[in-house]
């Protein structure tokens, strides 16, 4: 009987010990990807301060040259080849630090929507404890929900609109947000609520299957 109930604390203590490793680990994951987003951000910063400093070079450049005109006139202006000169090097950093600014902003956007999906799977794990679940939904063209409000929605009391993504952007579901293509909605509800509202937003239009019911 000892052994069994030995045998019995052992098994607990080794599922309990996976939790916390499994735990640990996604801490471990949501805070480096935090710190890979800051990381980001600061090289963003010094992109930007970097087109700053060449932007006021230029500029201090061109006021150099326009006063040294005014002191020795008639002089003939032989710099303006090298001034052009100067100007396409800079515009040339220029687009170089814009792009650098462009595949930081990729990065940024790729990790925020991983933390995002990350959240909603921990989300929905949760809510299928309650009988309740998470849809992320993706708008098609000539769904019923495309150019409608969020009051519009047929929504049952269980049904929630956490958010809607829009490109890379996060939308605060307000009454007044109009539904468009390619929107991807994001539904909380009892699971039995959010199929019947689903096909508000994938479906085709309730007039057309109206008709095809009738016919």
């Amino acid at each position: 009987m000892s052994l069994e109930l030995l045998g019995r604390v052992h098994k607990e203590l080794s599922i309990t010990g996976s939790a916390l490793y499994e735990t640990l680990l996604a801490i471990a994951e949501r805070v480096n990807r935090k710190v890979q987003i800051i990381r980001l951000h600061w090289q963003a910063a010094m992109l930007l301060e970097r087109m700053d400093r060449i932007a006021g070079d230029v500029g201090q450049d061109v006021v150099d040259r326009v006063a040294r005109r005014f002191l020795v006139r008639g002089e003939a202006d032989a710099g303006l080849s090298a001034f052009d000169a100067v100007l396409t090097r800079a515009a040339g950093r220029v687009q170089d630090l814009k792009q650098s600014l462009v595949r930081i902003d990729a990065q940024i956007r790729a990790l925020k929507l991983e933390a995002i999906h990350q959240d909603l799977l921990r989300l929905q794990c949760d809510l299928s404890l309650r009988s309740a679940g998470i849809e992320r939904l993706l708008v098609p063209r000539g769904a019923p929900a495309v150019g409608q409000r969020v009051r519009a929605c047929p929504r049952p009391p269980s049904v929630h609109i956490a958010t809607v993504l829009r490109g890379p952007f996060l939308l605060p579901p307000g009454e007044d947000l109009v539904f468009r293509p390619d929107d991807i909605v994001v539904l909380i509800g009892l699971q039995a609520d959010l199929d019947r509202v689903t096909a508000w937003f994938t479906g085709p239009t309730i007039m057309s299957r109206t008709v095809s019911k009738s016919g």
